[in-house]
């Protein structure tokens, strides 16, 4: 490795700047930088020629942990980073050292690719190693402001009870489309076809996951393969490039995704990640930004100074320290103002609340809660974290909504492993007041889903009774163990015709139940035509076959099917209302009585709802046939999951699971 000799470069001097804004901001005559350290001794600002030779000045201002300078002559594309200076007392988690060039948090760009891929890659960038590491060290780059032409662009705001949500990532949604030039890229999802395609589906939001830069883990780079869901964020403030056709122009071809997404009426939602940071723990010991800038501000910490794992991986993120918490609004800012993103869905979300006890209206909370430019964005939780009282689904104020894994399980049991249990059907159903209503919340704030990418896909969820991810390389021991699902009685694929009618079945029940409930729902990218992962319920290593999805192996049924309900979702005036059901819903058995005491007969496993007197759901749960006695008035079959069904004015009959809709006639 050749050793960077810095230098003292007379052609750049450092004068008194602003402490704000953060980050490094380009004027007329240069660039203002600032950077929040509590403990730094010093800050060296280090900036770097085309040939790497390096120029140190120390920032020559500090007001209230602020330090700030500005280089007048500099211009966009200067590349540059930080050396803080400070106390090294890892025992006290202190971990300055100058040897270590850090990126700064608020880069919107970075330049360099990081490799650890072995302990002596690794120690390079350690905190505890005492070699100079600027030749390897990615570079934080200064950026203009954007000039990209919005055409007029608007937020499509479409209201929260017309919403309805598909998770997808970016490169596995397009990568295997046949045909389509740059697939895999975030110009392929703004191609017409893909538009086509989500809106002839009737879905009104793409939700991304990550989007913005980050890398592989350690044991990832170690084992050859990579984080490809992308929950590993380096740079809070950069567009990841590998999803661009171009990585120098990353940021302009995720702006035109989202204009012409925008001009299709469908919003963008970003899946981000602040509950840690890509610094891992301290046995990995990477020092790449935070750890080295402030380490206890940054992080939360145990009285021995080792870090709280509420993340699982290694850290995290201490958002309740102010200047924290401004970091993190400036972010949401960031993608709201130039990215034109409608919303955010929050991973591991209880962090964002935890002062460190979870805090419904703590400090970050009502940041978000009074910003004029996130008021009017989607919030959504994942309202769990791995910490002490981690699990807090309905807890989250306005203006969060939630992921309900209740929902989740409930219905799994339901359909797939025949729990019968008709009240908690009946529950998730109705919007899931047991959770939600509270404090004035509304339906609208649980967000119902079957699958999401964290698991299995609906297609596996009725295929197999095991995970199967031995090609993550940690023997199986990875993902969920509880998934509820089952494989019919043959594991994996299959060419059983009865098997496949099975599974059939149980996948229109879910989709039916996602559809047709009170509340938000979202979907999984390729669930409405039964994608596989073979098994695999924790693809986040696997950057192939594996997690792209096989458009060549559409079912063309299924999917026909879900456009036919999110069709007739359109229709039902009760699931737009975002209302309560109270008493414009009757809950009553397949002999058209009340359920009243009904509700614990397990065995009975059918129901029917009847919506405002107008719509009628025939709830079957059983693998065998049911009749129904229907309510008074002329009925309709609108939807059915297949032709197995007779009917006449008073009385229907039913092959085998699923759920009938119908309309009553005027």
């Amino acid at each position: 490795m050749n050793k960077l000799h810095p230098r003292t470069d007379k052609k750049f001097s450092i004068s008194k700047g602003s402490p704000y804004p953060m980050g490094a901001t380009l004027k007329n005559n240069g660039v203002n930088f600032a950077l929040f350290s509590s403990r730094a001794e010093k800050v060296e600002l280090c900036l770097f020629d085309d040939n790497g030779k390096e120029t140190r000045l120390p920032l020559p201002d500090v007001d209230r942990h602020i330090h700030f300078g500005f280089v007048e002559g500099l211009q966009a594309g200067q590349r540059y980073g930080y050396r803080v200076y400070g106390s090294y007392y890892p025992e006290l988690g202190l971990f300055f050292n100058p040897k270590k060039l850090l990126a700064d948090p608020y880069a919107r760009d970075i330049d360099g690719t990081l490799h650890y891929r072995n302990p002596e890659e690794l120690a390079w960038l350690r905190y505890d190693d005492q070699r100079d590491n600027a030749a390897i060290a990615p570079k934080s780059v200064v950026i203009a402001p954007s000039t990209f032409d919005w055409q007029g662009d608007r937020f499509p705001d479409i209201p929260w009870p017309d919403t309805v949500i598909y998770e997808a990532h970016v490169k596995g949604l397009t990568k295997l489309i046949p045909g389509l030039e740059h697939a895999g890229t975030y110009v392929a999802l703004a191609d017409p076809k893909v538009i086509a395609y989500l809106k002839e589906l009737g879905i009104t939001a793409v939700e991304l996951l990550p989007v913005q830069l980050h890398l592989d883990e350690y044991h990832l780079q170690q084992n050859g393969l990579s984080n490809y869901w992308g929950y590993n964020t380096y740079s809070h403030f950069s567009v990841e490039p590998s999803y661009a056709v171009d990585p120098k122009n990353a940021a302009d071809e995720l702006r035109c995704a989202v204009r012409a997404l925008h001009a299709a009426g469908i919003e963008v939602f970003l899946d981000i990640v602040f509950n840690h940071t890509a610094e891992q723990d301290r046995s990995v010991g990477l020092m790449l930004s935070q750890r080295g800038i402030d380490n206890p501000a940054w992080y939360w910490q145990e009285a021995n100074c080792s870090y709280s794992n509420w993340s699982g991986t290694g850290n995290t993120l201490q958002l309740s320290e102010r200047n924290v918490t401004r970091w993190l609004m400036d972010s949401l800012r960031y993608w709201v103002q130039e990215f034109h993103i409608d919303g955010f869905r929050f991973d591991l979300a209880v962090v964002l609340g935890r002062e460190p006890g979870f805090n419904t209206y703590g400090r970050l909370f009502q940041a978000i809660y009074q910003d004029p430019v996130l008021a009017t964005r989607k919030m959504i939780a994942e309202p769990w974290d791995i910490g002490p009282g981690g699990y807090q689904v309905g807890h989250f104020p306005p203006p969060f909504a939630e992921w309900n894994d209740r929902f989740r399980d409930d219905m799994r049991a339901f359909w797939v492993q025949e729990s019968g249990n008709l009240g908690a059907f009946a529950e998730r159903l109705a919007g899931s007041s047991d959770l939600f209503r509270h404090h004035g919340r509304t339906p609208v704030e649980g967000i119902n889903f079957i699958c999401s990418h964290d698991g299995f896909t609906l297609r596996d969820l009725v295929s197999y009774n095991e995970k199967h991810n031995e090609a993550n390389g940690e023997q199986n021991r990875d993902g969920h163990s509880h998934n509820l699902s089952w494989n019919h009685g043959e594991e994996g694929g299959t060419d059983n015709a009865e098997i496949l009618k099975l599974r059939e079945y149980t996948s229109k029940a879910l989709l039916s139940s996602l559809f047709l409930a009170n509340g938000t729902p979202m979907l999984l990218s390729g669930d409405e035509f039964g994608n596989s992962q073979n098994g695999n319920n924790n693809g986040y290593c696997q950057d192939n076959a594996i997690t792209w999805l096989d458009w060549r192996a559409r079912d063309a049924e299924l999917e026909n099917y879900v456009q036919k309900l999110l069709a007739l979702r359109r229709d039902i005036a009760l699931l737009h209302e975002d209302a309560w059901w109270d008493d414009r819903v009757h809950w009553m058995t397949a002999e058209g009585l009340e359920m009243h005491k009904h509700w614990e007969n397990r065995s009975s496993k059918a129901m029917q709802v009847l919506l405002d007197d107008e719509w009628l759901l025939l709830v079957n749960a059983k693998r065998s046939a049911q009749m129904f006695y229907l309510p008074t008035g002329r009925w309709a079959c609108r939807l059915s999951p297949s032709e197995d069904y007779e009917h006449n004015h008073s009385e229907c009959r039913v092959g085998h699971m699923g759920i009938w809709i119908f309309h009553k006639k005027t």
